[in-house]
């Protein structure tokens, strides 16, 4: 069985830039019928992708196997963003490919700093399949000398709460450093949290700090 890949960081994981398009063709163009996901990228032996499982849960086997940097290790799963043209019902030709950033939970003992400095949350959901919820954060940034500022995020999980129903609710919260980044403009990335297959909670309430204030939001699992 493929093993999913994810950031294993028991501190900070750095953030990834998403991926870009340079052009984008409104007629009937390479673009013109372009769809971007969230996806789970399958690699084979040959560190090669090779298809595509969206979060909407369709299978993808892709024209042309695929090569990145950061396809490192054979034989698994990354998660992706994929822009791509579906060419026939279980076929689709590749046309850009990101990384996309995963966090797992991490037990609040293991932190020795808990930064929650303020971000912004345009939008956050759950999957389809209930695997990931999907984050799209708002980072202030800018230039620290040639290069942007870095920030760090993880997923700190504070307790599992019995409930009087019986069930379990999990409570997380996202650690933010703002590091040497200063905050001159906004830049938007997307980043999934990776639910726990073991012992595996009925719902999570997740916190985050914005420059709104804190908010929570509860994703029911069951």
């Amino acid at each position: 069985m493929k093993k999913l890949t994810f950031l294993p960081f028991y501190f900070f994981v750095l953030l990834l830039a998403s991926c870009e398009l340079d052009s984008y063709d409104k007629g009937d163009g390479e673009y013109s019928q372009m769809q971007a996901d969230f996806a789970e990228l399958t690699v084979n032996s040959e560190k090669q992708g090779v298809s595509i499982l969206t979060d909407e849960g369709e299978q993808l086997t892709l024209t042309t196997p695929v090569t990145a940097k950061w396809l490192q290790r054979p034989d698994t799963v990354y998660r992706a963003i994929v822009y791509y043209n579906k060419v026939e019902t279980d076929h689709a030709e590749l046309l850009a490919l990101g990384q996309m950033a995963v966090l797992q939970p991490v037990e609040h003992y293991r932190f020795k700093e808990q930064p929650q400095d303020p971000l912004g949350v345009e939008t956050m959901w759950l999957t389809k399949n209930k695997k990931y919820i999907n984050l799209g954060l708002l980072l202030k940034n800018g230039q620290v000398g040639d290069e942007e500022g870095t920030h760090a995020l993880a997923l700190c999980s504070d307790t599992v709460l019995l409930n009087k129903d019986q069930t379990r609710t999990a409570h997380y919260r996202l650690l933010h450093s703002q590091g040497n980044a200063p905050e001159y403009y906004t830049n938007r990335r997307y980043v999934s949290i990776l639910i726990p297959q073991e012992e595996r909670p009925d719902s999570i309430r997740l916190t985050i700090q914005t420059y709104n204030g804190r908010v929570e939001k509860r994703f029911a699992l069951q």
